[in-house]
Formats: C-alpha cells, sequence, structure tokens
C-alpha cells in the first residue's frame, strides 16, 4: 500500500480550532471575497480552502451547521451534490485539471479539521501534481495565491448563476 503523506497540515489539524464556527461565520458574512467565497446557493455555499492540497481546492458547506451527513435535511444534502457537480464543471473549464479528488471527512478521528460543520471538499488534480518536494521538502508548490484562484474562479462561478 502506498501513503499519501501531508506534513504541512500537521499545525493545522493538531491546533486548537478557534471559537466559533468559521463555516457558520463565512456563509454569514457578506464580504464573499475576503472570505474566498466563490458561489452562494440557497442551502449550501462553495468556497475555497485555506490549506489547499492544491491550486483550486474547495469546499462545498451547508447553511445549516451540522456535522453529520443523515442530520443534513435531504434538500440540503441534495444542493450539496448539485454544487460539487457545478464545481467540477467550473474547475474543468477556469483550471484544466485531469481529474478530482471529492470527499468528506465525518468527525475529528476521520481527519476533519472542522468537525462540527460537514463539508465536501472537492480538489482538482493534474497529472504529476504529486512530486518530490512534498515528499522530501515537506513543502507542496502551489502555482497561485488564494487571491489569484479567487480572481479566476469567482467570475466562472458568477457567470454559471446567470
Amino acid at each position: 500500500m502506498e501513503r499519501l503523506w501531508t506534513p504541512w497540515r500537521s499545525a493545522y489539524v493538531t491546533s486548537e480550532p478557534p471559537p466559533g464556527c468559521i463555516l457558520c461565520e463565512k456563509w454569514q458574512s457578506q464580504d464573499d471575497e475576503a472570505n474566498l467565497v466563490v458561489y452562494r446557493g440557497t442551502l449550501a455555499y462553495i468556497l475555497l480552502n485555506l490549506y489547499p492540497y492544491n491550486s483550486g481546492h474547495l469546499m462545498i458547506a451547508p447553511v445549516a451547521h451540522v456535522a453529520q451527513l443523515p442530520d443534513l435535511e435531504p434538500a440540503a444534502r441534495t444542493e450539496l451534490i448539485e454544487l460539487a457537480a457545478l464545481a467540477t464543471s467550473v474547475l474543468k473549464t477556469v483550471m484544466r485539471p485531469d481529474g478530482f479528488n471529492l470527499g468528506m471527512n465525518l468527525g475529528r478521528s476521520a481527519g476533519a479539521g472542522i468537525a462540527d460543520h460537514l463539508h465536501l471538499h472537492v480538489v482538482p488534480r493534474w497529472e504529476g501534481d504529486t512530486n518530490f518536494m512534498p515528499l522530501l521538502a515537506q513543502t507542496k508548490v502551489l502555482p497561485e495565491t488564494l487571491p489569484q484562484t479567487y480572481a479566476r474562479l469567482a467570475p466562472a462561478f458568477a457567470a454559471a448563476k446567470r
């Protein structure tokens, strides 16, 4: 079995979470650019991950503050998946990845950094995007900053909403 090591996430995963819920706060704020929110649905929204595995790493969070998938209302579960389809479509158009990883970490023991508010990760992947830097230098090389990624994706999500 091969292993994918992500040592750059260690400080984030082992640190004490700030008080309150960051995902609820980002939904309630109206400053989408500062919060890296690229799309607002009715029951869920899409934002950039502050600790991305790759450029374009998105999270889709329900508005409802729930930790477990069965606790989410069916309409919100449906919108979560619809937004996943939208996210992969927009990322495919704008960033041209070769594939995607989609997933949820439900519970701290499953790797959830925000364990009390479920969210779906959408990670664009490119052939050769795993190289020696993360393995040998414990450094992930991202070709653009989060504000640059936001500037590329936000207009495409706005166009999709029309």
